[in-house]
C-alpha cells in the first residue's frame, strides 16, 4: 500500500520540479523513479511543463530519461505545441530531433504549426516547415495554418505559409 503512494507522490514531485525547471530535483525524483511521463489533473506531463516554461535544460534531462516527446495532455496539446504556442524554436529543435511528430493533432485538430501562425511565431513557423509540417492540415473549424496567419495580419507569417 505504501509504495503506490510514495510512487505518485515522488511523481507530483517530478511535475512540480519540471514546472520549476529544477534540473537537481528532476535527476533526485528519477532516481528515486518517479514516473517520467506522469500527469497533473490537466494531463500535463514534467516534459509539456518543462517546455512550457522555457526551461531547455530541463527538457534535456528529461528527453534522456525517456520522456514520451508525443505524450498529449487532456486537450490532446504536445510540448511540441507548447513549445509553438511559447515560440521556443531552440527547444522545438530539440523536440524534433528526438522524435516529435511535427504534424500531431490535438483535440481541436490543432497542430504545432497552427499554434506558431496563430501567435506570430515566425522563427516557429521557419522551424516546423524547414521540418515538413503540413501546411495543409486543418482544425476542427476546417482552418489551415495560413488561414490563421491572415487572420492574425502576420504578413512575414503569411509568405513562409504560401
Amino acid at each position: 500500500m505504501i509504495l503506490p503512494a510514495l510512487a505518485f507522490a515522488q511523481s507530483d514531485n517530478l511535475i512540480m520540479a519540471a514546472r520549476a525547471g529544477d534540473v537537481a530535483a528532476i535527476k533526485q525524483q528519477l532516481q528515486n523513479k518517479a514516473d517520467i511521463n506522469a500527469t497533473d489533473a490537466r494531463g500535463f506531463s514534467p516534459l509539456i511543463v518543462a517546455v512550457y516554461g522555457g526551461y531547455q535544460d530541463a527538457v534535456v534531462v528529461l528527453l534522456e530519461a525517456g520522456a514520451n516527446v508525443n505524450q498529449q495532455d487532456a486537450s490532446g496539446n504536445t510540448a511540441l505545441m507548447g513549445a509553438a504556442f511559447k515560440g521556443y524554436p531552440a527547444i522545438a529543435e530539440l523536440l524534433i530531433s528526438k522524435g516529435a511528430d511535427v504534424n500531431l493533432q490535438n483535440g481541436n485538430g490543432g497542430t504545432a504549426l497552427m499554434f506558431a501562425s496563430m501567435f506570430g511565431r515566425n522563427d516557429m513557423i521557419k522551424v516546423l516547415v524547414n521540418h515538413k509540417a503540413d501546411k495543409q492540415l486543418k482544425d476542427q473549424r476546417g482552418l489551415t495554418a495560413l488561414d490563421l496567419a491572415t487572420q492574425q495580419g502576420n504578413q512575414e507569417g503569411i509568405s513562409l505559409l504560401k
